[in-house]
């Protein structure tokens, strides 16, 4: 039967082999995800006019580069009007490189009619790619940029083009991903941190004060300090939803007294939380549900995030619509007292690597002193299976003598969780959104030194839910640096391969999530 769409990039999958029909279960139509493959394969034909071309690269090309990317990141953009306007741009602008007029655009049916092998290899370029580009997008929209990370986006484009390229080829690829994106997230992390100061831990509420107020959802903090400064002093109360949890923790964001707290959990339930709330809401970036028609009059979107029939703020980030929605429907009469997955009624987030380093030497020496036995990362990305219970009682069941470190939407699993302190420090730290997983790193790095060990003999394990691209970058990352020994689930890309699987089981002894009794086993032996 012949397939009406294919795509495969993200974990809910159908039957984790690739949505086929007429949508896929995210609920982008066969149409949206043929789209998107046009505009991937204009992607390809603006690096390949690129090539030899160097010097008429310019920093709108680049820009436009990352659109195109970000724009095919799950459930960010199911608008085919706007992402046909992309590709005209796209077309536009390899026509003007090349000097010819002519583009030539790959044909994205050779790569998902490949050999399993070189289609599961192309797969992780490409996904790295769209994961590595919202990075690289939040960094730019601040100004910080670097050269070698946007020039690897044509290297990687072109690759994926390369229809005689094998094993051999590829995988050096998929390697240097990982080492470039390490790049991009320090450049991210620099980028936050130099304009809004460090983050510093920090109880966020779960309670909506009465009154207007708006929800502002995925990642951008940009466009967060953008809306606290156009409702300041307006009576409006902003809440953050999702991977904006984190935001509260910085300096020059919690500064302004009308940031109150979080609302709802992760980005899955947004269809639920969203569906009777008297608010509107800001969908930035991805991590998101199409809204339904029941609620769509109160979202609007910006920057790359499109659907059909709802309103868009452009790049002048004039929030206006969304102010005068938020007064008109006028919030909750009386206080709303929400609790998180486990009953909690506030959360703490702020533990970035500035913050734990800052106390690195009585974490060493409550590890030298036995206070503190084990450290786990238990972070990634949330999703609607299940399986991913998993991962709340994992928490639950790590001992009292061990942290738990995490970061991203998948923390929303477990923490409301009250596991106490220990060597005075508390026994869950989230340390941000998937974009500070720079953080994780550079705090593993410095126990490393200062137990003067490789990282891989640290009581450290890492235990990661993943969903979507941003994903697929980080994981690269984790292995660029070596790191082993990851357990990951809820289950297995659907891209990955039997060969491709057992190159990263052998060399990096990857391994799928089991039971957390199972599992805690085998990690404390």
């Amino acid at each position: 039967m012949e397939k009406k769409m294919f795509c495969f990039q993200c974990e809910q999958t159908r039957n984790c082999t690739g949505c086929t029909g007429a949508a896929g279960a995210c609920g982008k139509l066969a149409g949206t995800a043929k789209l998107q493959d046009k505009l991937t394969g204009a992607l390809i034909g603006l690096a390949r006019a690129a090539e030899g071309n160097e010097a008429l690269i310019t920093p709108a090309t680049d820009k436009l580069i990352l659109k195109g990317l970000f724009t095919t990141v799950t459930n960010v953009n199911f608008n085919n009007e706007t992402i046909q306007a992309i590709i005209d741009d796209i077309h536009a602008e390899a026509s003007r490189l090349s000097g010819s007029g002519k583009v030539h655009d790959y044909d994205m049916e050779q790569l998902w009619n490949a050999h399993e092998d070189i289609r599961s290899l192309k797969s992780l370029i490409l996904f790295g790619l769209r994961g590595m580009s919202a990075y690289t997008h939040h960094s730019a929209v601040l100004g910080y940029t670097d050269d070698a990370v946007l020039a690897f986006f044509y290297q990687g484009l072109r690759a994926i083009g390369q229809d005689d390229w094998g094993m051999n080829e590829l995988l050096p690829i998929v390697m240097k991903l990982g080492e470039v994106n390490l790049t991009g997230m320090a450049l991210l992390d620099q980028a936050n941190t130099e304009t809004y100061g460090n983050p510093t831990p920090t109880e966020v509420t779960l309670t909506v004060e009465k009154g207007p107020f708006i929800v502002i959802t995925g990642h951008d903090l940009y466009d967060l300090k953008e809306l606290l400064e156009q409702t300041k002093d307006k009576g409006i109360n902003i809440y953050t939803h999702g991977e904006m949890l984190p935001a509260h923790a910085y300096p020059e964001l919690k500064k302004y007294p009308h940031l109150k707290g979080n609302f709802g959990t992760a980005w899955q339930n947004q269809q639920t939380e969203f569906a009777d709330i008297p608010a509107p809401i800001l969908y930035t970036t991805n991590c998101l549900m199409p809204p339904k028609s029941s609620y769509s009059d109160r979202i609007f979107t910006t920057a790359v995030v499109s659907y059909p029939n709802i309103a868009h703020i452009g790049a002048e980030k004039d929030f206006s619509p969304m102010i005068e929605k938020a007064l008109e429907l006028g919030g909750y009469p009386t206080d709303m007292h929400f609790t998180g997955l486990n009953g909690g009624s506030s959360v703490m987030t702020g533990f970035g690597h500035n913050a734990v380093l800052s106390v690195a030497d009585k974490v060493v020496e409550a590890v030298k002193a036995g206070a503190i036995k084990h450290f786990f990362l238990v972070g990634g990305c949330d999703g609607a299976k299940m399986e991913r219970s998993y991962y709340t009682e994992f928490v639950k069941q790590t001992p009292s003598d061990s942290i738990v470190l995490t970061l991203a939407c998948g923390k929303y699993r477990f923490n409301d969780l009250d596991l106490g302190t220990i060597g005075g420090f508390p026994r869950i730290m989230d340390m941000g959104q998937c974009n500070d997983a720079y953080s994780a790193i550079k705090v593993a790095a410095a126990l490393a030194e200062a137990f003067e060990c490789d990282v891989n003999d640290l009581p450290l394990s890492l235990v990661i839910s993943w969903y979507e691209q941003k994903a697929v970058c980080i994981l690269l990352t984790l292995l660029h640096l070596g790191l082993k020994n990851i357990l990951l689930g809820p289950s297995l890309p659907a891209f990955v391969s039997p060969n491709v699987l057992n190159f990263l089981v052998e060399n990096y002894n990857i391994a799928p999530i089991t039971t957390p009794e199972n599992d805690l086993k085998k990690i404390l032996g």
